[in-house]
């Protein structure tokens, strides 16, 4: 067996579908994160080039306070946006947590509340590193009050329901179960973050950072579940009978 199957063996039989569906999620984040910014760099030698070419764009040409899209369409972005916003996630947070504590799994109960506080404390970190403005060129179409890069709802939606999707798919027998709480998560995250660059109140590269430190944390918080089960510190998840 040469080198390269041997790995594709690995890869296949030796990492579970929630981890590669992640892994998976966070090459092609940070593919194009790269691809974001060394095209900004080629655009007029302009690092904001691409982010203002592509943020204008969702605004109708002449009018940046109007995006483009019916009416019906920008209310559904609102709602969508809000999923990724401080009380949803920590509804959701709180309500999966109590679950857990109900169900009598208090260790990953603790495991999910510490993961997802420590994500959304890196998330301010962050921000106050980076303290990048925001847009200024198109209207906000809904308030804001913190800085830009990277953004907030795009990371910590994308810790929040992929931490949880892949704590959840880990109890999952069935292969095609996995996949489609996986698949759920990082389509819910994908939303969340393209909303903000809509609605006029993130750079596109703010998202794609975003999405690229979330899926990270997320990526770290499965594996390390994963390990913690195996020493038996967390109640162990369901073993697949399909891989």
């Amino acid at each position: 067996m040469n080198p390269f199957q041997r790995l594709t063996s690995f890869w296949r039989d030796s990492i579970r579908v929630d981890a590669r569906l992640l892994l998976s999620f966070l090459a092609i984040c940070l593919a194009l994160f790269v691809f974001g910014k060394l095209a900004s760099e080629v655009m007029e030698g302009d690092s904001m080039a691409l982010d203002h070419a592509i943020i204008s764009a969702l605004r109708v040409p002449g009018d940046p306070d109007t995006p483009v899209g019916p009416r019906w369409f920008l209310l559904c972005v609102r709602d969508i946006t809000a999923l990724g916003g401080w009380t949803v996630l920590t509804l959701i947070t709180v309500a999966v947590a109590g679950f857990l504590m109900v169900a009598r799994r208090r260790a990953t109960a603790l495991f999910v509340v510490l993961a997802i506080a420590g994500g959304a404390t890196l998330s301010t970190i962050l921000k106050s590193l980076f303290n990048r403005p925001r847009p200024d060129v198109v209207a906000h179409l809904v308030d804001v009050h913190s800085t830009s890069f990277p953004s907030g709802h795009a990371m910590n939606s994308a810790i929040v329901y992929l931490t949880l999707g892949a704590l959840l798919a880990r109890t999952q027998q069935v292969r095609i179960l996995r996949i489609y709480l996986l698949s759920v998560s990082i389509t819910l995250a994908l939303m969340i973050g393209a909303s903000r660059v809509y609605l006029g109140v993130h750079w596109p590269s703010d998202v794609l950072a975003g999405w690229m430190v979330g899926a990270s944390w997320a990526v770290l918080c499965s594996l390390l579940a994963r390990r913690l089960q195996q020493s038996h510190t967390l109640e162990p998840g369901t073993t697949p009978k399909v891989q």
